[in-house]
């Protein structure tokens, strides 16, 4: 398939570009370059030296004989969108372009502005071109389990079915968001439902969890090719970021009561779970949503976990509870329902403490790169 992959050079975009090239599709990725930008400006750069997309690729195709495409341009930009799209006609697009931080978004004006333009007109342009150019293209967009929040009744997967005087009606689950990133998402959902009704495109909207991890089957050939693993307060996923500070001998920075619980997974899992939904893709007419996460966990639990295996290796894992910088329940019920991926054929990497050790083994590596400085939490939600 013409697979084109918006947000190529994100954490989960450039493994998700090499797993389809190494299939043997014909992959096209598209970046601005903006995580990057953002990454430099805010003293948040990756653990990894990850070479520019343009080197990446040429790496990846020495290794293996397969080529990806590189195009760098703003997704914001419909001139840039309406040329890839006419010119690469895609069957598939998966959309990850979009800055991805809840802290950044809720930094200031002008980081939430940022966030809201490029977030909203990134998916706007996307619908459009498809639209103009690719009618039958399957909009693979990456969601976030964020945009449920946590209510005080199970999380549905996208649908929730409502009676109401006597009557009985299907809606989008209601969305709850914590920060304006989450917002943006919810707002996506929103734009991709009222296209899906008024034009009949076809799309699936991914709800994913947080993602753990820097080693896939491909990224594994060369360091080269490693995800831009981030381990900061702006851009690391907590896992990730209890993984570097206990490499680094730094306590885990519990935020509050820890009792914060959401849905994780893999990022091998991540890959597998977009290449099932482009598989089988949605119909004409459809916004199918999946709720993608393998585990449940809290950041208490995810905690005890580093630090046993932690501990196990030697490393002396110390944890510490420290003031929450976010507005957020620190203690609340979670029960979130996910059976689509299962049904399509997911067989999740579950978090064993095997795999907790590998990934700091393979943290170990890059240890003399792990800046303090970056660990604790430099935005305050207002």
């Amino acid at each position: 398939m013409r697979v084109l992959i918006l947000g190529g050079d994100g954490y989960l975009g450039w493994p998700t570009a090499m797993a389809f090239a190494a299939k043997g599709h014909d992959v096209m990725v598209l970046d601005s370059y903006l995580r990057r930008t953002i990454a430099m400006e805010t003293n948040s750069e990756a653990l990894t030296p990850n070479p520019n997309l343009g080197a990446r690729a040429s790496v990846f195709e020495q290794l293996t004989g397969k080529k990806i495409e590189v195009v760098i341009g703003d997704c914001a930009d419909y001139r840039t969108m309406t040329t890839v799209f006419s010119q690469f006609k895609p069957e598939a697009v998966i959309h990850y372009a979009e800055q991805p931080s809840a802290p950044y978004s809720m930094m200031n004006f002008d980081t939430a502005h940022v966030t809201l333009n490029n977030n909203l007109n990134a998916t706007f342009n996307t619908i459009f071109a498809v639209m103009e150019h690719t009618p039958e293209c399957h909009i693979i967009k990456l969601g976030t389990m964020g945009e449920y929040g946590t209510p005080n009744i199970d999380i549905e997967e996208g649908w929730l079915e409502i009676e109401h005087k006597g009557r009985k009606d299907k809606f989008l689950y209601p969305r709850q968001a914590g920060s304006l990133y989450h917002t943006t998402k919810v707002l996506d959902t929103d734009m991709l439902w009222f296209y899906v009704r008024a034009y009949g495109i076809r799309v699936t909207d991914l709800m994913q969890g947080p993602v753990y991890g820097l080693s896939t089957t491909e990224a594994d050939m060369d360091e080269r090719l490693i995800p831009n693993f981030h381990y900061d307060d702006i851009f690391g996923t907590v896992m990730n970021r209890f993984l570097t500070q206990a490499v680094a001998g730094i306590p885990l920075t519990v935020y509050g009561k820890g009792g914060q619980t959401r849905g994780y997974l893999n990022i091998t899992d991540t890959l597998k779970c977009v290449d099932l939904a482009m598989n089988n893709p949605a119909e004409s007419g459809q916004l199918r949503i999946l709720n993608q996460f393998t585990e449940v966990f809290s950041v208490n639990e995810l905690a005890e976990k580093v630090k046993r295996v932690g501990d196990h290796m030697g490393l002396n894992v110390q944890v510490k509870s420290i003031d929450n910088p976010r507005k957020e329940r620190e203690e609340h019920r979670y029960v979130a329902h996910s059976t689509g991926l299962m049904e399509l054929g997911l067989k999740p990497h579950l978090m064993t403490d095997e795999v907790v050790a590998g990934m700091l083994n393979k943290i170990m590596k890059y240890k003399d790169r792990i800046d303090p400085a970056k660990v604790m939490p430099r935005v305050l939600w207002p």
